[in-house]
């Protein structure tokens, strides 16, 4: 993190992607954030504090390739801040498979609190490393996909992408 006239600034790279203007978000090579524009109130970039570095540009490539359909995992270190709690979500969040969904109870029951649905519920929408921690790969038990913070469209559009090229396409799409 740069120190900026007394402001920590985290590195940044803003680019388009098939769902809308992504911001990548890194300190000590390690990615803090990445989100659509439009959740965080705007980008670095149009705020005039866009930094970039070589760890953010092997993350855009490897979020190029995501979307290309040539990398179903993610080489890279993660640091979100968050409670224990929500990090604990995340970890679980990134053990779902390619192309594969779990459901709120299923990620509950996998941390060892099955009463903490609506908990992991809003632990998964402050995730705040989108695709890179699979967020939008939890649905819920009864196959409905709302309660994504980038929105429904950009949530089935990620499910039917890793559909389309997965080799397990016996799954429905979205």
């Amino acid at each position: 993190m740069k120190m900026t006239g007394g402001v920590n600034v985290e590195n940044s790279y803003t680019f388009q992607s098939p769902i809308g203007r992504l911001t990548l978000c890194e300190q000590n090579n390690q990615l803090t954030r990445l989100y659509l524009n439009n959740q965080d109130g705007g980008s670095l970039k149009s705020q005039g504090f866009e930094r970039h570095s070589d760890f953010l540009y092997e993350a855009y490539q490897q979020l190029n390739e995501y979307f290309a359909g040539k990398r179903k995992a993610f080489e890279l270190p993660v640091n979100g801040q968050g409670t224990e709690f929500q990090k604990a979500v995340w970890r679980e969040l990134q053990k779902i498979p390619y192309g594969e969904t779990r459901s709120y109870e299923d990620i509950a029951v996998a941390i060892g609190n099955q009463k903490a649905v609506r908990a992991i519920g809003q632990a998964n929408g402050r995730n705040p490393i989108m695709i890179v921690i699979p967020c939008h790969r939890v649905i819920r038990k009864n196959g409905d996909i709302s309660g994504f913070a980038c929105g429904v469209e950009a949530k089935r559009y990620l499910l039917n992408l890793e559909r389309e090229n997965s080799i397990n396409r016996s799954w429905k799409s979205f």
